[in-house]
């Protein structure tokens, strides 16, 4: 629809200036173009407290990793990489490793491409903890759907789960307010718990993902009963969303993936595990084997390069992924959709859940956020079983590092209640060009192919006529 208007928004979709010349109009406008539409232009003004929050946010956690580049000394020759088993290397991975460890507050960490991905990185964490007749207890109610044949919650044929090696499994159910429940948690620990997992983020849950502040909560009451008891966190898409991290606060691991929020959009692989040095080494065994330690390993000279760069880049665009969780829970909320966590509040993690409530409208969100995507924008995903996860899963992401969720991307569980999980984003207006797209594709059950008509007829309108025009958008 096509209205005449005098008005100049803040960031306008398509508009001229009628004082002007024709031609230089044109010029003009099309130098100032943002093209939101309405609902998401006005969403973005009315979070402008919220995104000067993620500002300082972002000083702050930018200002801890400069000073520890500076205290591990980094210089160019720790990009020079190393080949074979790793040994002649120039000390990149000790100055990473240094580096990421005072980041997050720990006393080792292990940072490597040989990490396929956070589950893996998890995995050695959890078996450096656990031997037969140990029992793991997870915290936060069903961990991510991967972990499940990695604990033998779902059958993994015999292929080596923490249940085929004689450890026992038991989750806590959330509260009611899907939080952690407290009561619970005070009583909860067996003489052979010998570990606590913490997933920090919500997973496939619909459920709130934890503060740092509630997980020293948590930890305390773990060691209050057992101070044997380890505590491993789960602390994948929680990087950098606060000014803390885990160990800062009593865990004893935390792992995560390089392709989420500490590489920093650069990060082409790995992962890492951080936090006690005894714990440090025995995940770096089971990752290669008891004895060869963490000095081994080779890594080629790019790759240690964009792991530098990457974590040196993560706190900046983990800001930008929080705006973009902001913006996509602002224009969802007003629409009438459940969003989770609830617009305006402080975040945790980098994950912003939307409920849209049938197969039809996730797919179509989905579709949206590939078409906005710089890789494979003209592909469509397709739903399908995906190895770890129990149920068909549908990804939408056209990244430069495959299967990156720091860059733009969404996923979902095509199971009840259908909602979609956003993530990352380099700039968080690329969230406002998918909300674009989805007032055109799925709420108004209309092609893209017709939106790019609409928008050439007004371009043909513009020129002819040389007057202000704005489009409306209703879902």
């Amino acid at each position: 629809m096509l209205v005449l208007s005098c008005a100049r928004p803040v960031y306008p979709t398509l508009s001229l200036s009628p004082s002007r010349p024709k031609c230089t109009a044109i010029r003009s406008s099309l130098s100032n173009v943002l093209p939101f539409v309405p609902e998401v232009a006005k969403a973005a003004d009315s979070l402008s407290s919220e995104f000067r929050g993620v500002d300082n946010l972002v000083a702050c956690n930018s200002s801890r990793v400069l000073k520890a580049f500076q205290n591990a000394r980094v210089g160019s020759h720790h990009f020079a990489g190393c080949t074979g088993y790793g040994h002649d290397e120039a000390g990149g991975r000790e100055a990473l490793d240094q580096a990421f460890a005072e980041i997050v507050g720990a006393e080792s960490a292990i940072v490597r491409s040989q990490f396929f991905s956070g589950t893996h990185a998890i995995t050695c964490a959890l078996f450096a903890f656990l031997r037969p007749g140990d029992e793991l207890l997870a915290v936060a109610g069903a961990p991510y759907d991967t972990l499940e044949e990695v604990i033998g919650k779902r059958d993994s044929h015999g292929l080596g789960s923490l249940k085929d090696f004689g450890v026992m499994y038991r989750e806590l159910p959330l509260a009611e307010d899907g939080g952690l429940d407290w009561d619970v948690l005070t009583g909860a620990l067996r003489p052979y718990t010998k570990c606590a997992l913490i997933q920090r983020s919500c997973g496939y849950s619909w459920r709130r993902s934890l503060s740092v502040e509630e997980i020293g909560r948590a930890i305390k009451i773990i060691k209050m009963q057992n101070p044997n008891c380890l505590v491993m966190v789960d602390n994948c898409y929680g990087e950098f969303v606060e000014s803390i991290e885990p160990p800062m606060v009593g865990a004893d691991l935390i792992a995560g993936s390089l392709i989420k929020n500490p590489g920093g959009t650069v990060a082409p692989c790995g992962g890492y595990v951080a936090g006690r040095k005894k714990w440090v080494d025995a995940a770096a065994a089971r990752l290669s084997a008891p004895g060869l330690g963490v000095d081994c390993g080779s890594t080629p000279g790019d790759i240690m390069r964009a792991f530098f760069q990457g974590l040196f880049l993560a706190p900046q665009m983990v800001g930008e992924a929080i705006k973009g969780t902001f913006l996509v829970a602002e224009v969802m909320a007003s629409k009438g959709y459940k969003v989770q966590p609830l617009p305006r509040v402080p975040r945790s993690d980098t994950v912003q859940a939307v409920q849209l409530g049938n197969r039809e409208l996730l797919l179509a969100f989905c579709e949206a956020v590939q078409r906005s995507s710089p890789v494979g924008s003209f592909t469509k995903p397709a739903a399908g079983t995906t190895p770890g996860y129990a149920s068909e899963v549908i990804f939408a992401d056209g990244t430069f590092i495959d299967g990156s969720t720091s860059e733009l991307s969404c996923d979902g569980p095509l199971r009840e209640p259908y909602a979609v999980f956003c993530q990352g984003g380099t700039h968080w207006t690329q969230w406002g060009l998918v909300l674009g797209h989805m007032a055109f594709s799925a709420w108004h059950r209309t092609s893209y192919i017709w939106w790019h008509y609409q928008q050439s007829l007004l371009s043909e309108f513009l020129l002819e006529y040389g007057l202000q025009v704005r489009s409306i958008w209703n879902f």
